[in-house]
């Protein structure tokens, strides 16, 4: 990876990626061990041991914890802004769905949790996801504290390389949480906006 800061270059790259999925439904073909809520494999279940406390600083160097999204849908997704392709891509995709629901979306927070926040600090990532808009909460912290919440969604990272010149591999689902902060169900990428739209427009029209 380049040493030089991300923010120019992959802010350019989610904006195209954004463009691109709305203009020509483009799809990032990404990790079979995904789930995909209208495709031929679906994880859907409330009672799924996946989600809890956490304790972390946001993008504004606010201090946030789980309980403090209550009330809202959340879209946990676990990556770094250092990332070149993934993270970008997801981001584009759930800016593009959310767009899609109009203000059914209001009821809904997208989170990164960073995996990298020996250089994702609160500096970093409000500019990177302002990009995507102006929903998107980023949520870092020290290293004990990041470990905490993958563990307690069942993500994954891995470190790969040595010294600054090193990227992660983490896992790349999307998690749906309900307004009691309780798992419903996991987006796969290749579902693309418009299937996540759905999805989330026939649980909130539900509500009544």
């Amino acid at each position: 990876m380049s040493k030089k800061s991300p923010l120019g270059s992959y802010l350019a790259l989610g904006a195209m990626l954004l463009a691109a999925i709305i203009a020509g439904g483009y799809l990032w073909g990404l990790g079979n061990q995904q789930q995909a809520v209208n495709g031929a494999s679906q994880v859907v279940s409330g009672e799924a041991e996946i989600g809890g406390p956490f304790a972390l600083i946001d993008q504004d160097g606010m201090p946030r914890r789980d309980e403090d999204f209550r009330g809202k849908y959340m879209l946990v997704f676990f990556g770094f802004t250092y990332c070149p392709d993934v993270c970008p891509t997801t981001l584009a995709i759930l800016s593009a769905a959310l767009k899609d629901i109009g203000p059914l979306s209001d009821d809904i927070v997208p989170v990164l949790i960073t995996v990298d926040p020996k250089r994702d600090t609160p500096e970093m990532l409000k500019p990177y996801l302002s990009a995507f808009g102006p929903q998107f909460v980023g949520l870092t912290g020290s290293q004990d504290d990041i470990d905490d919440a993958v563990r307690a969604y069942r993500a994954y990272y891995q470190v790969d390389g040595e010294g600054e010149d090193y990227t992660i591999n983490h896992s790349t689902v999307v998690y749906l949480m309900d307004r009691d902060g309780r798992f419903l169900t996991n987006y796969a990428l290749d579902m693309g906006p418009d299937a996540i739209a759905a999805d989330l427009r026939k649980r909130l029209e539900a509500e009544g």
